[in-house]
């Protein structure tokens, strides 16, 4: 509490905001403020736009979606699929693709080809499906073992952007399977009951409910942290490799090794502790991941295969914020920064079947092809698409080692001129203060000749004059 009224207490050695010293000086501060707010807010509405943009109006796009349908029975169940697909058919409803048995023979045949990423999930029907209802119906052996979870099939990559798929796929697949069952009843209920033997229970409730959909997710994802994956998971590594470059580059200025060593030198030891740092981040990174993964059905394999992918990606954005942090002005690094953040973020938060054409661009960013391959490593080597993310990422890292030499130069040769700068700044101090004791030395001498002649020292040349005449 000392110190609160110190604070309001005026001191000696402060210019009060009235005085003339601030004159011509308000308005420039004025204006300087009022354009850094501005900046800022249009920074702000320009990014959040663009991340908001991204999944404007997502829903209307879940037609873009493609499922796959196989219908192995071959009957009326199969029927019943497609006459369920024509009520939901829209750009709200993925888009149902169907195909003949023989393209697709086995249901192994149905999953592969949802797990490649050419399909984001599948139904089918099982095959004699429709005979066993039929028979069912009739009463009973058949009626009695009759199962209506042998009927349907769903199958989705859960691991493929899980809150996407989750919500746009697999709740989509269920509304299917579930509608199945209710057109079953108005194509063949009225000859169902007609056949049905209305004195078996078994027979009764095989008609009651003749079709249950059954799901078969590839890889489930159902742990909370799973929303995190591609929102925090992205940011994190992008935000900790940009604190690091900033204690770098101080601690480097404050040791005087930017000015005084060589810029090989600096290039190594830079990139040597880039490259621990980074390495130990992705760890960290992996490690907290792997710590909130609940029943996540992943392998020691896919920790360190994560841990790879994770240490390319922040090697890469240390690159960036390296090159960024020697070439743009600190006044402007916010604005590069938070917009990079940004982008790479929009880039992974959705999946591209439901965002603007526009945004497609973002396949050349880091952080897409960083989660594509996560994805591919957490389904087991399903959806992989690392035949397009593995060389966008390393050239990425090509590109930014090269411009690491540079950069490194610039910053060293900034470094340099800013200590020769003070080492000039100091001489001319110095040198002044050597010129001002050296007059005053000079009048010191004077006055002691003076004082040997016998004259006043205090007396002018105009007073000795007079006094002379």
């Amino acid at each position: 509490m000392a110190g609160i009224p110190s604070f309001f207490q005026r001191s000696n050695d402060r210019i009060h905001r009235s005085h003339d010293f601030w004159t011509g000086k308000r308005k420039g501060f004025v204006i300087a403020s009022t354009v850094a707010m501005i900046a800022l807010n249009l920074l702000f509405l320009a990014d959040l736009s663009y991340l908001y943009g991204v999944v404007f109006k997502s829903g209307f796009r879940v037609h873009n979606f493609k499922v796959l349908m196989v219908d192995f029975d071959g009957g009326v169940i199969g029927q019943s699929v497609n006459g369920a697909y024509q009520q939901f058919q829209g750009n709200t409803f993925p888009t149902l693709i169907q195909h003949d048995a023989s393209e697709f023979p086995t249901e192994s045949d149905v999953r592969e080809a949802v797990c490649k990423g050419h399909f984001w999930g599948a139904i089918y029907t099982h095959r004699d499906a429709s005979s066993r209802l039929a028979a069912a119906l009739a009463g009973g052996e058949a009626a009695t073992s009759y199962n209506p979870a042998d009927t349907i099939t769903y199958v989705w990559n859960a691991a493929r952007y899980p809150s996407f798929s989750q919500g746009y796929v697999q709740a989509n697949l269920v509304q299917l399977a579930g509608a199945a069952g209710t057109v079953y009843g108005k194509i063949n209920g009225t000859g169902a009951a007609q056949s049905m033997n209305v004195t078996d229970a078994a027979a009764v409730q095989a008609f009651l409910n003749p079709i249950q959909g059954v799901a078969a997710p590839i890889q489930p994802t159902t742990q909370g942290t799973r929303v995190f994956y591609n929102t925090v998971g992205v940011i994190m590594p992008m935000l900790i490799n940009f604190f690091f470059v900033m204690a770098l580059n101080g601690i480097s200025g404050q040791m005087q090794f930017l000015s005084r060593l060589p810029r090989l030198d600096n290039w190594v030891i830079r990139t040597i502790f880039s490259v621990i740092f980074t390495f130990t981040a992705a760890l960290v990174t992996t490690a907290f991941t792997w710590e909130y993964r609940e029943s996540w059905a992943v392998t020691g394999g896919d920790f360190a295969l994560t841990w790879m992918a994770l240490w390319l990606f922040m090697h890469v954005n240390y690159y960036v914020y390296d090159a960024i942090t020697a070439f743009i002005p600190m006044t402007f690094l916010a604005f590069f920064v938070f917009t990079w953040i940004i982008i790479n973020v929009g880039s992974a938060v959705a999946p591209f079947e439901i965002t603007p054409g526009f945004y497609h661009w973002s396949y050349a960013l880091p952080a897409k092809e960083m989660y594509d391959i996560l994805t591919t490593i957490w389904s087991k080597g399903c959806a992989n698409v690392n035949y397009r993310a593995l060389p966008i990422l390393f050239s990425w890292w090509v590109v930014g080692t090269v411009v690491s030499f540079f950069s490194t130069r610039r910053r060293c040769d900034d470094a340099m001129k800013a200590a020769a700068d003070e080492k000039a700044k100091w001489e001319k101090i110095l040198k002044t203060g050597d010129e001002e004791k050296r007059g005053e030395s000079d009048t010191a001498k004077s006055a002691g000749a003076d004082l040997e002649k016998g004259e006043d020292p205090s007396r002018t040349p105009s007073t000795a004059a007079q006094s002379s005449g």
